[in-house]
């Protein structure tokens, strides 16, 4: 989900004027290191995924164990009349070996369940990022954006393209100083060209965003920490 509206938004943005002609301009950019600018982001996925484990996955682990147990001992029980009904006994034996797979691999499955309940939280924060990135893209007239991570370690790149930066002070966000002095001392300014509405409606006439993901999105600008666990 994530990937795909990363990829329309950038759509949109790069749409604002670029041509096939267009020069190259490349930035790069880091989206883990913006969401954890977030205020509190931290503190509340620790909260809300700690009571998750313990409450939904723990409850979730005794209910399986029990039901285990109990389709076992009525497994054991009937055996002699199952094993003349052969589709009866598959049925059983297929189930009993369902619950024991889920039960020899809780954890791993509670492992997966934990990081899907954490990209759950994340969506908001990624989508209003995706979008503050669109904007600064087309902002900035980029072409290419490089994840961070892909840049060699030899590389050097300015600090004007890092658009990390950029779409965190887009976003308001608590910068370090230093950072924000350097990214000032670059002596690029930073003016706004379009805004998040205009970018949105724009996705909506292109059909990359519909009216009711507008209307969630809209909210989520507004307050981006607001969540539904």
């Amino acid at each position: 989900m994530k990937k795909v509206l990363f990829a329309a938004i950038l759509l949109v943005a790069c749409s604002f004027g670029n041509s096939a002609t267009a020069q190259t301009k490349i930035g790069y950019f880091d989206d883990q290191s913006v969401i954890a600018l977030f205020p509190g982001i931290q503190e509340k996925l620790d909260t809300v995924l700690n009571s998750y484990a313990k409450d939904s996955l723990q409850d979730e682990y005794n209910y399986t164990l029990k039901d285990y147990q109990v389709k076992d001992s009525i497994y054991k029980r009937d055996s002699a009349d199952l094993s003349k009904r052969p589709k009866a006994l598959q049925m059983a034996t297929d189930d009993l070996n369902r619950l024991k797979y889920k039960l020899i691999n809780w954890q791993q499955y509670q492992q997966q369940s934990m990081e899907q309940k954490q990209e759950s939280l994340l969506l908001p924060f990624r989508q209003k990022i995706a979008t503050a990135l669109g904007e600064v893209v087309a902002e900035q007239k980029y072409t290419v954006v490089l994840k961070a991570e892909s840049l060699s370690p030899y590389t050097q790149p300015s600090i004007v393209d890092n658009l990390t930066i950029r779409v965190a002070m887009k976003l308001k966000l608590p910068l370090p100083k230093e950072i924000e002095d350097a990214f000032k001392a670059a002596g690029v300014p930073y003016v706004s060209l379009t805004n998040y509405a205009s970018l949105i409606e724009l996705a909506v006439d292109k059909g990359l965003v519909d009216a009711n993901t507008q209307s969630t999105l809209m909210e989520w600008r507004d307050s981006p920490s607001t969540w539904k666990q």
